[in-house]
C-alpha cells in the first residue's frame, strides 16, 4: 500500500506579505501550473485547454519553418520584466544570444498569448500594458473562444502598441516582423 504525499509547499509561501522577486520564481514547484508575478503577487495558472494547446504547438510550427538564423521560437518561457513581474508568455521569438540558464531578461522580439475566455481581458489589458513597458516589439493575441479563431497584432510605435491589424477564421496576415510569415488563424486550430 503507498502513502500519499502532500506536495512540498515552497518556504516563500509561508509569509503572505512578503512581495515576491523573480529571484523567489526560480523555487517554484516543476508542476502542471503557471506562474507569474505580476508587482509581487503570485498568479497560479491552471494547465491549459486542448484547443489553447493546439493552437500553441500548431504557431511554433509556422513560426518556426520561417525562423531566421539568430532568432529562436520558444513555447513558454519565463520572461523577468522587472525586480517584481514574472510572465510566461505562451510563444516567444527571441535573440539567441538573449538566451540564459533560467528565465530570459531581454524583450523577446516577438511575444504570442494565445487568449481563452477567461484570459481575453488580462491578455489584452494587463498583459499588454506590462510587455508595452518592457519594450517587446511586437505582440500578437490569438483568440481561439471564439465561433471563428482571430489574430490581432499589435507593434511599438514611439513607446506605445499600436493594432496594426485583426483577421478573423480564414483571412490572412503576412508579417513582416519580427519575419516575414504568414499565419492563417483557422488553420492554428
Amino acid at each position: 500500500m503507498s502513502v500519499m504525499r502532500a506536495p512540498e509547499i515552497p518556504e516563500i509561501w509561508a509569509d503572505p506579505d512578503r512581495m515576491l522577486t523573480v529571484e523567489d520564481m526560480e523555487d517554484m514547484p516543476d508542476d502542471e501550473f503557471r506562474y507569474e508575478l505580476d508587482d509581487g503577487m503570485l498568479i497560479v495558472s491552471p494547465a491549459p485547454s486542448l484547443p489553447y494547446q493546439i493552437a500553441v504547438t500548431q504557431l511554433a510550427v509556422v513560426l518556426s519553418a520561417a525562423c531566421p538564423p539568430g532568432l529562436r521560437v520558444v513555447i513558454g518561457p519565463g520572461v523577468n520584466t522587472s525586480k517584481f513581474q514574472h510572465w510566461v508568455p505562451d510563444l516567444t521569438v527571441i535573440r539567441k544570444e538573449s538566451e540564459t540558464p533560467m528565465f530570459l531578461a531581454d524583450p523577446p522580439v516577438l511575444a504570442v498569448e494565445v487568449a481563452s475566455p477567461r484570459t481575453r481581458v488580462f491578455d489584452r489589458g494587463r498583459k499588454r500594458d506590462v510587455y508595452e513597458r518592457f519594450g517587446i516589439r511586437s505582440y500578437w493575441i490569438i483568440d481561439v473562444g471564439q465561433d471563428k479563431p482571430g489574430l490581432t497584432v499589435l507593434e511599438l510605435r514611439r513607446g506605445r502598441y499600436a493594432e496594426v491589424v485583426r483577421v478573423v477564421g480564414d483571412e490572412g496576415f503576412s508579417a513582416v516582423r519580427p519575419f516575414p510569415v504568414t499565419i492563417v488563424p483557422a488553420e492554428l486550430l
